[in-house]
């Protein structure tokens, strides 16, 4: 196929894995900036707000052959925010499996390498997270900096790392790598998105009239990022040359158990959380009752997303995860550093709460959740 043309100096970001929690804000801001044009690259198309302009392609990024042809029908891409990723059932298990981190790695370098020999690439975001400093393997030490040596454990964050420096170096882009937190966002089906998982819980409860409670005891410290404070530094990182080639932790800035905050989300979606609680979200979302409670619903008000475990993904179990012994039991939490990214000139910051409910209420705008009794 004959490569489009534009102009050299035009901003065009491919957002790859742009239908998850990461994907769907950094399309939806880039859009609304003027100069801009945005692909987004996803096997589904992302749920943004209509008035967000961008172009949708469906691509599989395992398939080599296939990133290399629906690259050539775009236009020059300047700029790449890479938000995929694959994950395995249940999640932790994928996380020390060395196919999957291969798997990783080689759908990062299918869509790279093509998108690094045109010579049009100027900038590339790459996502890592807090795993890369080996928490989930072994004690650490507080607060976790971008600074420390790389952490010796097996992960696809050292593949996809490696391979871009290597690039960068060769094609003369810059890059950025990210190390966000626990994410806050609007996307369904996503693997790690607990804003779905609470927020379909919060739905059923109602439609049920049952207390919304919150389940186990789990008091774990929790450091959240609101993907749209992600995609805001997607855009810094894009346009300002203190980002470039430097690796950053992020995070809203504030603390959150969400024990703590229960009664005042409650208050603030108008319902009531006394009660008895499941033992777990997982369990929760299993019962046919429930299952069956969605489908009505979704009928009702007329979801974009009708299956509940097309909304959920694995978020449920990852809410779980998070809200179970395994975080609640270490003796150290994982707390990021942010200093580096501040002194580097990106200073937002979110409030945690209000992140959470905002997007709450966000899929409920998106027709992703219901109303809630309170709006």
């Amino acid at each position: 196929m004959k490569r489009q043309v534009s102009a050299p100096s035009a901003n065009v970001v491919l957002v790859a894995g742009a239908s998850g929690v990461i994907g769907a804000e950094a399309v939806a801001h880039f859009s609304r900036l003027p100069d801009w044009q945005v692909i987004a690259l996803s096997r589904r198309r992302p749920h943004v707000p209509n008035e967000c302009p961008f172009r949708h392609v469906a691509l599989d990024l395992s398939d080599r052959a296939a990133c290399v042809r629906a690259l050539a029908d775009l236009p020059p891409i300047s700029h790449l925010v890479y938000a995929a990723v694959a994950e395995a059932p249940g999640l932790v298990g994928g996380w020390r499996d060395s196919m999957l981190m291969e798997h990783n790695a080689q759908m990062f370098a299918n869509l790279l390498d093509p998108l690094a020999s045109s010579g049009d690439l100027r900038h590339v975001s790459l996502l890592q997270g807090a795993k890369a400093y080996g928490g989930h393997v072994h004690p650490i030490t507080l607060p976790l900096r971008e600074d420390s040596p790389r952490d010796p454990h097996a992960n696809f964050y050292w593949l996809q790392e490696d391979h871009l420096r290597m690039t960068s170096a060769a094609a003369g882009f810059a890059f950025t790598l990210w190390r966000p937190q626990i994410l806050l966002g609007s996307a369904p089906g996503a693997a790690m998105n607990p804003v779905a998982a609470i927020g379909a819980y919060a739905a059923l409860c109602h439609e049920r009239s049952l207390p919304f409670a919150l389940p186990g005891t789990s008091e774990a410290l929790w450091e959240l990022v609101d993907a749209t404070l992600l995609a805001e530094a997607f855009i810094w990182a894009a346009t300002h040359a203190m980002a470039a080639d430097q690796t950053f932790n992020i995070t809203n800035g504030d603390v959150f158990v969400l024990r703590h905050t229960w009664d005042r989300l409650a208050q603030n979606l108008g319902l009531v959380c006394s009660g008895p609680a499941p033992d777990s979200f997982a369990q929760f979302f299993a019962e046919p009752q429930n299952q069956a409670a969605w489908r009505t619903m979704a009928s009702r008000h007329n979801l974009l997303v009708p299956s509940l475990d097309g909304l959920l993904g694995q978020s449920h179990t990852y809410l779980d995860l998070l809200n179970g012994a395994r975080i609640a039991e270490k003796a150290t939490p994982v707390l990021l550093s942010t200093i580096k990214l501040r002194q580097a000139g990106f200073v937002a910051c979110r409030d945690s709460l209000t992140a959470l409910i905002s997007h709450l209420r966000h899929m409920a705008k998106l027709r992703l959740l219901p109303p809630f009794p309170k709006q």
